[in-house]
């Protein structure tokens, strides 16, 4: 095996704690958020793709990605992200993205340095570590939203 696929697996793996949440997850859901939170369930899930999105694109190379990270931009919930179909649509989009270019970083490609605005300098193998944390730390708050959130 190699570090990519490694790397690969891992991510995959430990982004189950989200992708496995949408399979239950009704429209009426997206507008739930927890008590003195701002973001709602639809945001959160709108929000890992934009970030799995700027990934592909500004860490691992995938230029010619189109990424307009609105909840990136906004930095709150602006009420929008209401639209089951679009935001599952979008959500597995920005996984295949992301996805189809981890498989093609080469295994010495993982010591490589990248400076993005959002987290500073990191290699990919930090940032691989950043996108699988940013995925799991949301996933955790929209599993609670969902089940608690009103």
């Amino acid at each position: 095996m190699t570090i990519t696929q490694a790397y690969l697996q891992t991510w995959a793996e430990a982004r189950t704690r989200f992708s496995n949440l949408l399979k239950d997850i009704k429209q009426e859901d997206l507008t739930k958020k927890l008590i003195n939170t701002k973001n709602s369930a639809g945001f959160l899930i709108r929000h890992i793709g934009d970030v799995e999105l700027l990934f592909a694109k500004n860490v691992f190379g995938a230029t010619e990605v189109k990424v307009l990270a609105k909840t990136v931009i906004a930095q709150h919930d602006t009420g929008e992200w209401i639209n089951l179909t679009e935001l599952l649509e979008y959500q597995s989009s920005a996984s295949d993205i992301l996805k189809a270019i981890i498989e093609k970083q080469t295994d010495d490609t993982w010591q490589q340095t990248i400076t993005t605005k959002e987290f500073g300098t990191k290699t990919k193998a930090e940032a691989i570590g950043r996108i699988i944390s940013h995925t799991a730390y949301h996933a955790g708050q929209l599993a609670l939203t969902l089940k608690y959130g009103q």
